[in-house]
């Protein structure tokens, strides 16, 4: 997936993947994590998602990394919302409180850009990703996290021969491979087909949402 792929898909309005509120999963699950209030939290690929605002309003301090400048802009304009703009390396950095969204690619984060994170939280970004990304994607995360970091992270397992991503399908046995040092645990599974008619119309027989707790 190259970086003019979602440039267009924001430019085109194209963003179904935007959800109009707040992850249920996120909500029903965040808690469990015990991450103190005032820590940080790693939001990859986070688009102008409303987990952001409700991580925030949860007493977290929150690092969003999106590729897109409309995103982050339209973001804080319908939250209602006026950041200060910076620069950090490769990064244009939106900020308000304890808000931070960086725009660029999240493939030049360092180390020390998230040393200071507790925990992460991704719905929408390994399911993203294509296979090869995907395995870059997890060798930065095992990289760059420090130990003890908790996350939230949720997917979608389905037929990837009747439909292309994204959103890609990512199985079980992926998850388990690719974030074996981080324990991954599930939390819910669910057959969602029945609420998803671009899957049906590819002749999908079933569509599992699935949600992991992992920790390093």
């Amino acid at each position: 997936m190259q970086a003019e792929f979602w440039h267009k898909r924001w430019a085109d309005n194209q963003i179904g993947f935007h959800q109009g509120q707040v992850n249920a999963y996120l909500q029903r699950h965040w808690a469990s994590l015990g991450l103190a209030a005032g820590s940080k939290v790693l939001v990859p690929l986070c688009g102008k998602s409303l987990d952001l605002a409700w991580l925030a309003g949860q007493g977290h301090q929150v690092l969003g990394i999106e590729l897109s400048q409309r995103a982050i802009e339209d973001f804080f304009a319908e939250q209602q919302l006026q950041p200060e703009v910076s620069q950090r390396g490769a990064f244009k950095v939106y900020r308000h409180d304890g808000l931070e969204l960086w725009c660029g690619d999240f493939f030049a984060l360092r180390k020390d850009d998230v040393s200071d994170c507790a925990g992460f939280y991704d719905r929408a970004a390994v399911i993203a990703l294509p296979p090869a990304m995907r395995e870059r994607y997890a060798a930065l995360l095992n990289d760059c996290m420090p130990q003890g970091c908790k996350g939230l992270m949720i997917t979608l397992d389905y037929d990837q021969q009747r439909l292309d991503g994204p959103p890609f399908s990512v199985p079980d046995q992926e998850v388990q491979r690719l974030f074996a040092t981080w324990q991954p645990k599930t939390l819910e599974a669910w057959d969602v087909i029945e609420q998803s008619p671009k899957f049906v119309q590819a002749g999908m027989k079933t569509l599992f949402e699935r949600v992991y707790r992992l920790q390093r």
